[in-house]
C-alpha cells in the first residue's frame, strides 16, 4: 500500500471548470451584437462591425460596433453637455454614484470575472480574485476622493471632457483605473476599449444605467486604432489617458502637440527581477512566476529581466526549471490552470517572433514539460532564455508574453547597471534578506515602481506609473489625481506685456567698456561656439546654438547625481544664500522684480526639505512608500514677461527638489539672466547645477526637446507654435512637459512638475509566529 508521501508526489490535478452559461447567457440577451453607450443610451449596431473571439478556442463571442468619427463627435459632445452639471452635483453626490459603481462590480463580480476570461483568455482565478475586487477597490476608494477633493486640494477644478484609451491586457481593471479618478474629479468621459476585448466595458455600461448615472457622464465608444485616433484628434476633448505600447504612445504625443490636451501614458517595461545571494529562494521563485507568468506575461510591469546573482545562479535556475514543469497551461475557465490564452493570433505570432530571434543570437531555451493545451486556441508555454546578453533583443524588447530572459550579476552596482540598462522605467521587483540594501538598490532603480520581496502589487492608493520610455503621469493614490485637475490660472495682457527693467541702452552705459554677456555652462562663462551675438535693444547677448545646448546638457548631466543626492538641508542653503547674494546687486535689476524674486528664492528654499512624499494607506499588508524623486535635465524656456522674477519663479522650484536646469532666458530681454552670471558664481552653487544658454528660443528649445538625455521641458507662457514644435520632438524619448500659461506659475505645481513619485512596496506580516 502506498504511502501518504507517495501519494502526494503522484497527485494529478482533475477539471474544476467554471461555468460560462451566466456570461453566455449576458450575450444573448444582446444578440451577441453591440452597440456604443452614448449619452446614457445604447446605440443600434451600426453597419461597420468586427468580431470579439474567445483566444482559448477561437469561437466567436460578439459582433461589436466599429466606431468612426460621427460616434465620436456625438459622445464628445454628450459629455460635454454633461459635464457642468456633473461638476455642480459637487463631492458627495460623485461620491454616491463611485459608491453605487463599486457596490455594482460586487453585487456581479462573477459574471464580470467570467466574460473577462471569456474574452480576453486569462484565468478564471485571476479575474476573479485579483481583477474584479481591484475594479471594485478602485471606485470605492475614489468615491473617497470625489468626497474630499474640495477640502483636500482647494481651488482644484476638473479638466473637463476626457479621452481614455485602454489596452486589452486587463481590459476591466484599466478600465477603472481611468474612468474612477476621472469622474470623480468632476470630469466626463470617452473611453475606447480594446478592440480584442471590449465586452466587459460595454457590461460596466449596463451597470451604469442600472444606478442612474447622470446621461453623458460615461460614454464607451468601441472600435480599432482609427476610432482611438478620432478620439485623440477630437478638439473638444481636454485631456487624453493612454495606457498601451511606447509606439503607438509617440504618436499620440505627436498628434497632441500644440493642441493644448493634456496627456498622461503608461507605456510599455522591461522590467528587472533582481535575486540577491541572501535572498529566501523558494520565495523568490514564486515571485518569479507572479511577476512574469501573471496573465500569459501580458503585463506591461511584468518581470521579464531575470538578474540572479552569480554565487546562486545555478542553484536557483534549477529551482525554476522545476517550478516551470508543474506550470498549467489551459483553459482559462479551469480554476487550476496557471497560464490561459494569448489574447490573439497575432500577439502569439509576435511572442514566436521575439523568441526565435532571441535563439538565433544565442540564447538557450527551456520551455519545461508542461502539457500543451487541448482547447485549440492561442497557447504559448512558460519559458526561460539564458546564455543571453545585455544587447540580446529579448533583452531589450518588451515580448508581451509567457518568456523570461536571465542575466547574472557579480555585485550589487552592476545589478543596478544592468536592470537600468533598457529605455524603459516603469517597474523593478528586488530580492534580498537585507533590509539596507533593499532600500539603497530601490532608490538607485530607474523605475516609478519598486516591490521588495513581492512583485505586481497594485492598489488604488498608490499610484503607478513609469519614468523614461514607460510614460509619465501616474494612476492611483493622490498623485494621480493631479492627472484630472487643474489649478493654473491664465496669464493677464498685462503680465503678458511686461518686460522689465534690464535691456539698458548704449546711452545708459555710454564710456563704459563692451561687456556683451557670454553664455554660463558647467559653472563658467563661455564664448558662444556660433561665435555670434543677438542684438537686443542697444546691446548684445551670446547666440547659442546647438553644440552650445549638448555642452550644457553635458554638463547638466554630470552635475545631476550629486545634486540630486545633496539633502533639502544643503540645497536650501544654497539658495538662501542666492537670495543673499542677489539683494546685494539690487541697482542692476528691476526693484519690484527683485523683492519677488528674493521671496521665490526663499519659498523654494523652505519647500526644499519639507517637500515630503507620503505612506500610502493600501488595502494590502504593506508599507508603500510614495517618494518624490528629481526629474533630472529639465531644459526651461524662460517666459518674456518678468525677465528676472521669471527666470527664477522658473528654475528655483526645480533646483528645490533636486534637479539641473539648462535654461534658455527671455528672448526679448536675456539681459536680468545674464547678470545672474556672477551670483551663480559666487553662491556655493555646484558647476553644471544651473546652465544659461541665451539666444533665439525656438531653435534652442527644438534642440533641448529632441536631445536623449534631457528627461523634461518646461515652456513658461511660451507660444502655440514653438509648445507644438517641442511637444512633437519630445516624443523620441517620451519626455515630461510642462508648459504653464502664466509667466509666474503656482509654485506647488512647479515643484510636483519637478519631481516625480516612486512608489516603494515594502510587504510585512503581523501575523506572529508564537
Amino acid at each position: 500500500m502506498a504511502s501518504v508521501a507517495e501519494i502526494f508526489k503522484t497527485m494529478t490535478y482533475g477539471p474544476a471548470p467554471e461555468s460560462a452559461t451566466g456570461a453566455l447567457d449576458w450575450l444573448k440577451e444582446h444578440d451577441a451584437t453591440f452597440g456604443h453607450f452614448i449619452d446614457g443610451e445604447f446605440t443600434r449596431p451600426g453597419e461597420s462591425r468586427f468580431e470579439t473571439t474567445n483566444p482559448a478556442t477561437g469561437l466567436l463571442l460578439a459582433t461589436v460596433s466599429q466606431g468612426g468619427d460621427e460616434d465620436i463627435e456625438r459622445a464628445v459632445q454628450a459629455a460635454r453637455a454633461a459635464q457642468p452639471g456633473w461638476e455642480a452635483l459637487g463631492g458627495h453626490g460623485r461620491a454616491r454614484f463611485l459608491y453605487a459603481l463599486a457596490r455594482q462590480v460586487q453585487k456581479h463580480s462573477r459574471l464580470f470575472a467570467v466574460l473577462e476570461s471569456l474574452d480576453n483568455g486569462k484565468p478564471i482565478r485571476e479575474t476573479r480574485d485579483l481583477d474584479i475586487p481591484l475594479v471594485a477597490r478602485h471606485f470605492y476608494h475614489h468615491a473617497g476622493w470625489a468626497q474630499l477633493r474640495d477640502t483636500e486640494m482647494p481651488g482644484a477644478k476638473p479638466l473637463g471632457v476626457i479621452g481614455q484609451i485602454i489596452p486589452w491586457n486587463f481590459p476591466l481593471l484599466m478600465l477603472s483605473w481611468k474612468i474612477a479618478p476621472a469622474i470623480a474629479m468632476g470630469n466626463t468621459v470617452v473611453l475606447k476599449p480594446a478592440e480584442f476585448t471590449p465586452l466587459t466595458a460595454l457590461l460596466f455600461a449596463e451597470i451604469c444605467q442600472r444606478i442612474g448615472l447622470p446621461k453623458g457622464v460615461i460614454n464607451i465608444v468601441t472600435g480599432d486604432g482609427t476610432t482611438g485616433a478620432a478620439l485623440v484628434a477630437h478638439p473638444d476633448v481636454n485631456k487624453i489617458a493612454f495606457t498601451g505600447s511606447t509606439d503607438v504612445g509617440r504618436k499620440i504625443r505627436q498628434s497632441t502637440a500644440g493642441s493644448g490636451k493634456k496627456l498622461s501614458l503608461e507605456l510599455g517595461g522591461k522590467s528587472p527581477f533582481i535575486v540577491f545571494e541572501d535572498a529566501d529562494l523558494d520565495s523568490a521563485v514564486e515571485g518569479v512566476v507572479d511577476a512574469i507568468w501573471l496573465n500569459q506575461g501580458q503585463v506591461c510591469c511584468a518581470g521579464s529581466r531575470l538578474l540572479v546573482q552569480e554565487s546562486i545562479e545555478e542553484k536557483f535556475l534549477e529551482k525554476l526549471r522545476r517550478r516551470m514543469d508543474l506550470l498549467r497551461v489551459g483553459d482559462p475557465l479551469d480554476k487550476a490552470t496557471d497560464i490561459g490564452a494569448i489574447v490573439a493570433p497575432v500577439q502569439l505570432a509576435r511572442i514566436t517572433e521575439l523568441v526565435n530571434a532571441g535563439v538565433a543570437e544565442g540564447a538557450d531555451i527551456f520551455q519545461g514539460t508542461c502539457p500543451a493545451s487541448e482547447c485549440g486556441g492561442c497557447f504559448y508555454p512558460p519559458t526561460l532564455l539564458t546564455g543571453v546578453s545585455p544587447a540580446s533583443t529579448v533583452v531589450q524588447e518588451e515580448i508581451f508574453g509567457p518568456v523570461l530572459v536571465a542575466l547574472p550579476f557579480r555585485t550589487a552596482a552592476e545589478a543596478v547597471a544592468l536592470a537600468n540598462n533598457t529605455r524603459y522605467g516603469l517597474a523593478a521587483s528586488l530580492w534580498t534578506e537585507n533590509i539596507t540594501l533593499s532600500l539603497d538598490i530601490a532608490g538607485k532603480l530607474k523605475a516609478g515602481v519598486v516591490w521588495v520581496n513581492s512583485s505586481n502589487l497594485l492598489d488604488a492608493a498608490a499610484g503607478f506609473g513609469g519614468f523614461r520610455e514607460s510614460g509619465f503621469g501616474r494612476e492611483g493614490g493622490r498623485e494621480g489625481l493631479w492627472e484630472y485637475i487643474t489649478t493654473s490660472y491664465p496669464s493677464s495682457a498685462e503680465e503678458r506685456g511686461k518686460t522689465g527693467r534690464g535691456a539698458a541702452t548704449r546711452n545708459e552705459r555710454a564710456g563704459e567698456m563692451d561687456q556683451t554677456p557670454k553664455l554660463f555652462i558647467g559653472g563658467k562663462q563661455v564664448r558662444p561656439d556660433s561665435g555670434y551675438s543677438l542684438r537686443v535693444g542697444d546691446l548684445e547677448v551670446g547666440e547659442g546654438n546647438r553644440k552650445d545646448i549638448r555642452n550644457a546638457v553635458e554638463a547638466a548631466r554630470a552635475a545631476a547625481g550629486k545634486w540630486a543626492t545633496t539633502s533639502g538641508h544643503g540645497r536650501a542653503q544654497i539658495l538662501y544664500y542666492l537670495a543673499e547674494n542677489l539683494e546685494q546687486r539690487a541697482e542692476s535689476f528691476d526693484a519690484d522684480e527683485l523683492q519677488k524674486s528674493i521671496e521665490v528664492l526663499f519659498a523654494c528654499a523652505a519647500w526644499a526639505d519639507k517637500y515630503d512624499g507620503a505612506m500610502h494607506r493600501v488595502a494590502q499588508k504593506a508599507i508603500t512608500l510614495a517618494i518624490p524623486e528629481p526629474l533630472g535635465v529639465i531644459g526651461v524656456g524662460c517666459p518674456a514677461a518678468y525677465p528676472l522674477l521669471g527666470f527664477i519663479s522658473a528654475v528655483a522650484p526645480a533646483l528645490a527638489m533636486g534637479s539641473v536646469v539648462v535654461a534658455v532666458p527671455s528672448e526679448i530681454n536675456p539681459i536680468p539672466a545674464t547678470r545672474l552670471y556672477q551670483v551663480l558664481e559666487t553662491s556655493d552653487v555646484p558647476a553644471g547645477v544651473v546652465n544659461i544658454v541665451t539666444g533665439k528660443q525656438k531653435p534652442l528649445l527644438e534642440t533641448l526637446s529632441g536631445h536623449d538625455d534631457v528627461e523634461g521641458v518646461w515652456m513658461i507662457a511660451a507660444p502655440k507654435d514653438l509648445k507644438k514644435s517641442v511637444e512633437t520632438l519630445s516624443a523620441g524619448n517620451m519626455k515630461r512637459l510642462w508648459t504653464p500659461e502664466s509667466p509666474l506659475p503656482d509654485l506647488q505645481e512647479a515643484l510636483r512638475e519637478a519631481t516625480q513619485i516612486k512608489n516603494v512596496w515594502i510587504p510585512y506580516t503581523d501575523e506572529l509566529p508564537w
